[in-house]
């Protein structure tokens, strides 16, 4: 109880010194919590969105389930069910009533003003007939549903967005055609849309413009009798059905299977933030030995003392602990609090961008919150832990002691033995990752040099800042004369203290550096190999992976000044080697102009000649995977069509980014195998200009498309820029995720400046009394906290140009040769350091500058 007592007084009478430790646990476990409280509320969102749109029992086309297992219909049509197939569910026992169902995705709804009103967050546009069983999720809230050609029914979160009412037209873009409708009515979601935009038309309608035919169905919804149950009902429809191309599923399996498309995003993107929660709470570790060590260092004589008058070690180590315990708690309880907030304030941001989450889903399980007290403790206690121990040590000869204890000349040695250890393994499994010739491998070896490298230079960093603080001081602060002087010397005072601080902000930066270095080398490596093997001059796609529908072909078609177009499909087979293996693979069905429009190396034959009747090509990885040679044929069995045998003509090399593995064959050679409305659309179209007529053939290509918003015509630079701007994009959002390190690591600064302020009290009070101004000492801090910022820059630009280097070498094994340093934005952050260390200073000047001198001249 009395070590409870002494700690609790302890931590009361420096919560001043404690509080941005707390704040650095607080943010740590905010970010822990709001993560999984946010990815939590997605699910639930979704699964409410599922199960209250799910019949008892769907019943689909098979071909509909295997279109979407490989990335859905490319036809531009779903696949369908004969509307007979009604009557036979009809007599299934356990049935009380079924009904026809008609949805597709592939469809894009545009406005009276040409602009699309799908989600602009990924989330797609479902175009359908309004049946009983919408009335689950869904309710019309203005006007009426459909009731003929002319009339659609929307959303009421696409109306609000798009300010949409009714008597506006829409126009639907399908692959049978374009129709044009006016807003009947609007119908509100009674549970959270996501953000897909939703429009309904009357059965035949759909039938017509999604499916292209009358009497079909995408699938049909299936209600039980009173007391049946789903699966039940399930197996009663299927034994009705008997054996055929089906796909049946009870409410649960179908929103399972929903979530299953979902659940792979939400895991990617919780794990990303938690793997960025995890390195703000590394960096947070620095920050709390920090204060530790410092409290420790400051109250020597106190324990000393307390050691005179009977306490044991293992009291003193307790009562560290304890003060470390209360800290965890304070800071978790803080942080899970916060961390339902920031959950919130996401939610709030994903709605401004379309992603519709309501508050009324907000999903807290009692795992996050105890998580969270748990992570919080657990590294608060773990970081004191050296701290407390060296605490324990102390004499208790030290009360007759100034404040502060020697420091340990035998444990610097055995440290830096240990770093440069560590680093040289690092550097050397770095190095090895460099010189790998397999992905596999080599990805192995870089994680092991990354880890290695990192604890390397945190070990070895109070060596290291003897000589790098040094060098910066020449450079920087010598020319601020006898204050430069003092800034550099109170840096060097304690190196291990320098070291921990600067580590803190190298970890983050060199996160930095490393992806920059990666984002500018895919840029660099990507745009020289368009420019080598790209030939055609325009590249016509949809933004969201539509197919090109027929109308908007033919409107390219007639456009001016263009050479020749080439198209391009994606064709599912199954197709079997030689070798007697079959495997699932895609054939990129193009016209022979393709040759041209994408320059390819062949290891074998003539790639020409692969566009030749019967002929194929195939990539080297797949040949000599399957002992595949020119010559040799394949037997490729065309998904709803018949089994061709097609001759190997080429063997393309695979040392490429750009269509990589891919396997040519002409057009009408799958044209031969394959039904007509078994043939899909073009997922991409390239254009080559007449010669000299490049800009007026641009021009005329986007006029043409005027009406197709959802596509877009681009010339190689263009692509360049486009190409650029999503790997940026993807960087901020990962730069955006590392700030939460950097200002942990900036409180670090902050807290170890405030607490070196108090540590030096006389000394500031001595150096105020011989002359030295207030102006002059706020300038010796801030310079102090500037030296150590960019001391932590350089170590940790210096490592994540040395991880980026290594992971560049294998992306180059994929593709990606050209290593590409970004040096502009290499030294934007070393001068950003600067300016962090300029602020972090702010308040530990401002506090030094108003010190009493005489008050603090007396500071024991």
């Amino acid at each position: 109880m009395t070590v409870l007592k002494t700690s609790t007084r302890n931590f009361l009478a420096h919560k001043g010194r404690m509080a941005l430790s707390a704040v650095a646990v607080l943010l740590s476990v905010a970010f822990v919590c709001g993560t999984l409280v946010f990815t939590d509320t997605m699910n639930t969102t979704f699964d409410k969105l599922f199960a209250a749109s799910s019949a008892d029992v769907t019943v689909s086309a098979k071909e509909a389930e295997d279109a979407s297992e490989s990335g859905g219909s490319q036809t531009g049509r779903p696949g369908s069910l004969p509307a007979s197939t009604i009557g036979t569910v009809r007599k299934a026992e356990g049935v009380r009533s079924v009904e026809g169902a008609v949805s597709s995705m592939s469809v894009t709804v545009v406005d009276e003003a040409n602009k699309d009103v799908g989600g602009s967050n990924g989330a797609p546009t479902i175009a359908g007939n309004w049946t009983r069983n919408d009335l689950r999720s869904m309710r019309i809230t203005s006007g009426h549903a459909p009731r003929g050609p002319t009339e659609v029914m929307v959303d009421a979160d696409t109306a609000e967005k798009h300010h949409l009412a009714i008597g506006d037209e829409l126009r639907t873009i399908a692959v049978t055609g374009d129709v044009t409708a006016k807003i009947s009515g609007v119908a509100t979601f009674t549970v959270t849309n996501p953000g897909a935009a939703v429009v309904f038309f009357d059965t035949a309608t759909s039938q017509r413009v999604l499916l292209g035919a009358t009497g079909r169905f995408t699938h049909l919804n299936v209600t039980a009798d009173q007391g049946v149950g789903d699966t039940r009902l399930k197996q009663d429809v299927a034994a009705a059905l008997g054996a055929g191309p089906y796909q049946l599923r009870t409410q649960q399996e179908a929103a399972d299977a929903n979530r299953s498309d979902v659940g792979s995003f939400l895991d990617v993107m919780k794990y990303a933030m938690l793997g960025f929660a995890g390195i703000a709470f590394l960096v947070g570790i620095f920050l709390i030995v920090n204060t530790f060590s410092m409290l420790v260092a400051q109250r020597t004589r106190e324990i000393g003392l307390m050691r005179a008058l009977g306490s044991s070690r293992k009291q003193v180590n307790r009562s560290v602990l304890l003060e470390a315990v209360l800290l965890g708690i304070i800071g978790s309880v803080a942080g899970v609090a916060a961390g339902v907030g920031l959950a919130v304030g996401l939610m709030k941001l994903m709605s401004s961008i379309g992603m519709d989450l309501s508050t009324d889903d907000l999903t807290v399980k009692w795992t996050t919150p105890a998580l969270g007290m748990v992570l919080g403790v657990v590294v608060t206690v773990v970081a004191a832990y050296v701290p407390a121990r060296r605490a324990g040590k102390i004499s208790p000869m030290a009360a007759l002691r100034d404040a502060g204890t020697p420091a340990d000349g035998r444990s610097g040695w055995v440290r830096a033995v240990i770093g440069l250890v560590l680093t040289g393994a690092g550097g050397a499994a770095l190095l090895l990752a460099a010189s790998s010739g397999k992905a596999s491998e080599g990805s192995l070896y870089l994680g092991v040099g990354v880890v290695l490298t990192l604890l390397g230079f945190v070990v070895i960093g109070p060596l290291l800042a003897g000589g790098l603080v040094r060098v910066l001081g020449a450079v920087v602060l010598r020319m601020f004369g006898p204050v430069g002087r003092m800034a550099e010397r109170n840096a060097l005072r304690n190196p291990r203290r320098t070291g921990a601080t600067g580590a803190a902000l190298m970890i983050g930066l060199a996160l930095v550096a490393c992806l920059s270095v990666v984002g500018s080398s895919m840029v660099a490596s990507a745009t020289d190999e368009l420019d080598r093997s790209v030939g055609a001059d325009f590249i016509i796609q949809s933004g969201n992976g539509q197919p090109i529908v027929p109308q908007a072909q033919a409107a390219l078609e007639k456009a001016p000044d263009i050479a020749h177009f080439t198209e391009y499909k994606w064709v599912e087979v199954r197709m079997t080697a030689p070798d007697g293996r079959t495997d699932r693979v895609g054939l990129a069905a193009a016209d022979p102009t393709y040759a041209t429009d994408l320059r390819r190396e062949t290891v074998g034959g003539e790639l020409t000649a692969a566009y030749g009747k019967d002929a194929m090509s195939v990539g080297d990885d797949y040949a000599k995977r399957h002992g595949v040679e020119v010559g040799d044929e394949m037997a490729v069995t065309f998904d709803g069509g018949r089994t061709a045998k097609l001759k190997v003509a080429a063997i393309t090399s695979d040392d490429v980014n750009v269509d990589k593995g891919a396997m040519y064959v002409n057009i009408t050679t799958v044209e031969r195998y394959l039904p007509a409305d078994k043939l899909p659309k073009n997922m991409i179209m390239f254009a080559a200009a007449e010669d000299g007529k490049e800009k007026q053939a641009y021009t005329a290509l986007k006029d043409a498309l005027a009406a197709y918003p959802q596509y877009k015509v681009q010339n190689q630079t263009d692509f360049k820029q486009d190409l650029k701007d999503q790997i940026g994009q993807l960087l901020n959002i990962v730069y955006g995720l590392l700030a939460l390190a950097i200002i942990v690591a900036v409180l670090g600064v902050v807290n170890t400046l405030a607490l070196s302020v108090v540590e030096r009290t006389r000394e500031i009070g001595l150096l105020r009394a011989i002359g030295l101004s207030r102006r002059q000492l706020r300038r010796m801090i801030r310079l102090e906290s500037v030296v150590i910022a960019l001391f932590g820059a350089l170590l940790g630009l210096g490592l994540g140009l040395g991880w980026g280097t290594s992971a560049q070498k294998l992306l180059a094994l994929e593709g990606l040769g050209i290593l590409e340093i970004p040096w502009p934005t290499i030294a934007t952050v070393f001068v950003a350091s600067a300016f962090v260390g300029l602020f972090a200073a702010l308040v530990p000047a401002f506090r030094a500058g108003r010190m009493n001198v005489l008050n603090a001249i007396a500071t024991e």
